[in-house]
């Protein structure tokens, strides 16, 4: 019974030994093996490994991609603008025993070493850039120099900066209201010399269009005065025409236009004397008529008469 006892507690402290001497080695894992808090060797290849049992300890590691995140840094950049920016860091650990020696491989530590170093670069380099390029296409040569710097003093810590990327960049508070506030009153501008070229344009356009039409009046205006007196001058020929064929009866014509001239108002008087001129046809008719009497024929070699006016 004591014989079975003793191999039962012999093989519990063998596997206690090997559990505390066998340690497996993921591959996403590095190790750094410390024996009495002294750092003895590092392991990067995955597999099943060995230490010496209540020796040496096994301080993990992981080899991955890590981030950190670092918020809420005011800078100020080369335009002498204040920004509020948001970074992230992703970074690997490349050398172990360094990283432990400098940060002694808490997150406490990686993050106590990191933020001086990002905060710096980031107020060294953007103090030299205006938001314009910060903003634009130029954001990746900023951030390029950004990882440069970061990356040469993170070395010291066994790290390797794989990237370094603003996050959000933000005016504070009080410059947003400002720069929106001369934004609008850009806009603002441009939209009143807008509106001004836009009423000269309107007042060139209604000008040249006034001066056109005016033109045109003018020119049909000209042009009917043309064909009116012209219509007159053919007029007074045909008129002329008509009546030299019969100069009597041209003279009785415009002595009865003469006679509605002056009497188509009823109320008109006259003062001349009984035989003037302008009653000839009254005295000649027989009953007091309108009706001339008809004129003998001339001879043919005889000239015509000239017309006597009216009196009017």
């Amino acid at each position: 019974m004591n014989r079975s006892i003793a191999l039962l507690v012999a093989l519990g402290v063998l596997l206690v030994l090997a559990a505390s001497t066998f340690f497996t080695v993921h591959q996403t894992q590095i190790m750094l093996v410390t024996r009495l808090g002294q750092p003895i060797r590092v392991i990067s290849e995955p597999g099943l490994q060995m230490k010496v049992p209540l020796v040496d300890s096994v301080i993990t590691f992981d080899r991955r991609l890590l981030d950190y995140d670092q918020s809420g840094q005011e800078v100020i950049l080369g335009d002498q603008r204040r920004l509020e920016v948001d970074s992230f860091t992703r970074y690997r650990i490349t050398d172990p025993l360094r990283y432990y020696q400098a940060t002694g491989g808490t997150d406490a530590g990686i993050r106590l070493r990191l933020q001086p170093i990002v905060a710096s670069a980031l107020r060294n380099v953007l103090g030299n850039e205006t938001l314009v390029a910060v903003l634009s296409n130029e954001r990746a040569r900023v951030m390029g120099e950004i990882l440069r710097i970061v990356n040469e003093q993170a070395l010291g810590f066994g790290l390797e900066v794989v990237d370094v990327r603003i996050r959000r960049a933000d005016l504070p508070e009080g410059n947003t209201q400002a720069i929106l506030s001369r934004m609008q009153s850009e806009r603002e501008r441009v939209a009143r010399e807008l509106r001004a070229e836009g009423a000269e344009a309107a007042q060139r356009v209604r000008g040249a269009a006034d001066r056109e039409r005016t033109v045109m009046i003018a020119e049909a205006q000209s042009q009917s005065e043309i064909l009116r007196g012209e219509g007159e001058r053919e007029a007074i020929r045909i008129f002329a025409e008509a009546f030299q064929r019969d100069p009597g009866f041209y003279q009785f014509y415009r002595t009865m236009q003469a006679y509605r001239e002056a009497f188509s108002a009823g109320e008109t008087r006259l003062v001349l004397s009984p035989d003037s001129e302008f009653f000839r046809f009254l005295r000649e008719s027989p009953l007091g008529s309108a009706v001339p009497p008809t004129p003998a024929a001339p001879p043919a070699n005889a000239t015509p008469a000239a017309p006597v006016a009216p009196v009017q």
